[in-house]
């Protein structure tokens, strides 16, 4: 019997249906000489402190670090979890030969070795790997099936991590809870959480002690045109006086006129943080929800693998790239074709093949996220707004490049020098996929638009009166983060950085994985770290006290943990030395541990973290109630963020919605409206 272990019972129910394992059992499917069985996600877990000596089930400075001489795994405390891996053990302990078929990626290799390493499976493993659910990929991945072996660095690459923050998360909580902490209350440390807080507690800083600059802009307007005087701000009101007196009343003279013609191409295809980006600007999503609602896409086979960190698609996915606009083409929303006109003028000829876009050596294990080519059927509204993104990202990098013309006119009045620059749109192309849009009434919007205006026909050495002006302003302080913008830093270890190739480059030292960056900013706001104001992120009074309580650069620094993650990318990559590599990674964590905790033992200082989140958790708790009071009385919709824990999304029952986040706690119910 070949045993086939999928991380859902969903994604089972696919794989038996198209295996002929038609028959139901308590926790599998069987038939065709196929058992197929699931997890609920991790069903293991490394053990804990207790688990290796009684004695670390206390918590006490002298019993730090903690350091096992051999990492072990055991099942989860949970009676439904539990019995799921007693089936699993008994279909593994019998087979032939099994099959993983956990999610293609390193949280998903891990899940599955784990299982079958507590089972004891001795038989040949073989590896399923598909980066879609649809029927056909499904087929084509049991056709093409490799050797577990294949992707051993995969899964030493992930028990790194998981080794990795075991060591930090562990001792660091435990050290800094029983030094600095009070009243049992526990200070979370952790390898990615911890500098992802620091990187929000630095840019209130930054908000907090800002001092506001004056400073002078000299313009003048000629013939309804605004010209910027080129030598920029004036830091005294005097100079722009004196600057103001020498041009006022005499002539502007055009001194010169440039135009030049460019290109723009197409936006690249989405990554899992480019979407939560976009998502979080457009829809106010958060990075949790829209992961969740790209993941549900994909286990419905109308979208690609999610949790991908590139923007390309390797060469054999363009001979597909035809029935995939095919498929699109017929999607209809509400007895619409939102899709239809922008594939016409595709239909009939070969489609762009650009390096920009196919490009198998930027690809790894999966490409970017695209749709399926299958049409969707009964998406929530919120479903729909992420399909609707991937779609036309897929649609437009078929499109010409955008033509512009642009035009730079400069000016004189005596010595003074004036600029003001001009961008027309000469042929659309790509641009056309995303005209229908709503714009969006933001800062960047509004510099497009500055960018893009057209400018009159002006000639050189042409002269004539003019209006000059000298405006007040002062500087701003930086921007709050967003989900969006600390996405972004994230990715980058905390820098800033707009070129999205230069930003492409710096994902190798990001802090964290797409997949998990979600989950580490909503450990924050659990833990009362961060708080959410509108649409921007702060650091809680608690937040701001731990990252100054902790002066070890390690714990808090986003480029070390960028250099971390670096280390864990190349183990995963590397397909003959990794077991070395991996050693070498968690020994500098074990060094660099015992040095914090022999720094921290040393401290003589009396700090303490005030005890600030009780309160906080009774004002929160104030304010969601009198929120569930209001929602009660109102239809929920679905895909709406969960008015309780606001973390899950509304989804419909059988007999009423619910929050997603169910199986994790959340109460928040509504009956359905009559």
């Amino acid at each position: 019997m070949i045993v086939c272990i999928a991380e859902k019972p969903s994604v089972a129910r696919d794989i038996a249906r198209i295996l002929g394992a038609n028959s139901s059992h308590d926790g599998y499917m069987e038939g065709n000489g196929y058992q197929v069985t699931w997890t609920f996600g991790h069903l293991c877990e490394l053990k804990m402190p207790e688990d290796y000596t009684i004695v670390w089930k206390e918590w006490r400075l002298d019993f730090l670090p903690m350091i096992p001489q051999r990492f072990g795994i055991r099942v989860k405390e949970d009676q439904g979890i539990k019995k799921q891996f007693a089936t699993i053990e008994k279909l593994m302990q019998n087979a032939d030969s099994i099959i993983n078929c956990g999610d293609a990626g390193q949280e998903g290799e891990l899940i599955q070795r784990w299982v079958m390493q507590k089972a004891q499976a001795t038989c040949p493993v073989q590896r399923l790997w598909i980066s879609s659910m649809t029927d056909e990929a499904i087929k084509e991945g049991f056709a093409q099936l490799k050797d577990q072996k294949e992707y051993q660095s995969l899964y030493i690459a992930g028990l790194s991590r998981a080794v990795g923050d075991w060591l930090l998360g562990i001792n660091a909580t435990r050290l800094y809870t029983l030094k600095y902490g009070q009243n049992h209350q526990v200070l979370s440390i952790g390898r990615v959480q911890t500098p992802t807080l620091a990187l929000i507690v630095k840019r209130q800083y930054e908000i907090d002690h800002f001092e506001p600059e004056q400073y002078w802009v000299l313009a003048t307007v000629y013939r309804d045109t605004t010209f910027t005087a080129t030598k920029g701000r004036f830091t005294s009101k005097e100079e722009g006086e004196q600057a103001f007196s020498i041009i006022e009343g005499k002539p502007f003279t055009v001194t010169d006129v440039q135009k030049k013609n460019g290109k723009e191409a197409p936006p690249s295809l989405y990554d899992l943080t480019s979407l939560q980006v976009d998502c979080n600007k457009k829809f106010g999503y958060s990075a949790e929800m829209t992961l969740n609602l790209i993941q549900s896409l994909y286990e419905k086979k109308y979208t690609t693998y999610p949790r991908v960190d590139t923007t390309f698609l390797s060469d054999d996915i363009y001979p597909k790239c035809p029935q995939t606009l095919n498929g699109i083409f017929q999607t209809k929303f509400n007895g619409q074709a939102p899709y239809a006109e922008l594939i016409k003028p595709l239909g009939g000829k070969q489609l762009t093949k650009s390096k920009k876009v196919f490009d198998s050596s930027k690809v790894t294990d999966h490409h970017a996220i695209i749709p399926t080519g299958v049409t969707p059927q009964g998406l929530s509204d919120a479903e729909k707004n992420v399909f609707d993104l991937v779609a036309k990202r897929f649609i437009s990098v078929f499109y010409p490049d955008c033509k512009f013309a642009q035009t730079i006119v400069t000016g004189k009045v005596e010595d003074i020098e004036f600029k003001v620059t001009g961008k027309t749109i000469l042929e659309p192309g790509w641009r056309v996929v995303y005209s229908k849009d709503q714009e969006n009434n933001d800062e960047d919007e509004a510099k497009k638009k500055e960018e893009e205006r057209t400018l009159p026909i002006f000639e050189k050495n042409e002269s004539g009166e003019h209006t000059p002006t000298l405006t007040e302003k002062w500087t701003t302080p930086p921007k709050p983060y967003t989900e969006a913008t600390l996405l972004r830093a994230m990715e980058t270890a905390g820098r800033l950085v707009d070129n999205e190739e230069l930003r492409a480059a710096m994902k190798e030292n990001g802090i964290g994985r797409p997949s998990t960056r979600a989950a580490i900013i909503e450990t924050l706001f659990k833990r009362h770290y961060i708080k959410r104001n509108r649409t921007s992120i702060a650091p809680t009074p608690t937040g701001v006290e731990l990252i100054g309580l902790i002066h070890e650069e390690l714990l808090k620094s986003a480029e070390l943990t960028g250099i971390w993650e670096k280390k864990l990318r190349d183990i995963e990559r590397n397909k003959e030395n990794f077991n070395s590599e991996a050693q070498e990674f968690i020994n500098g964590l074990k060094q660099q541990i015992t040095e914090i905790v022999s720094q921290v033992k040393a401290d003589p200082t009396n700090r303490r973290v005030t005890v600030i989140n009780e309160e906080e958790s009774k004002k929160d708790k104030t304010a969601k109630k009198k929120n569930t009071r209001k929602k009660k009385s109102e239809s929920p919709k679905e895909g709406d963020p969960c008015p309780i824990c606001g973390q899950g999304h509304i989804i419909k029952g059988k007999t009423a919605y619910g929050c997603s986040r169910w199986k994790e706690g959340c109460t928040y119910r509504a009956p359905f409206k009559k």
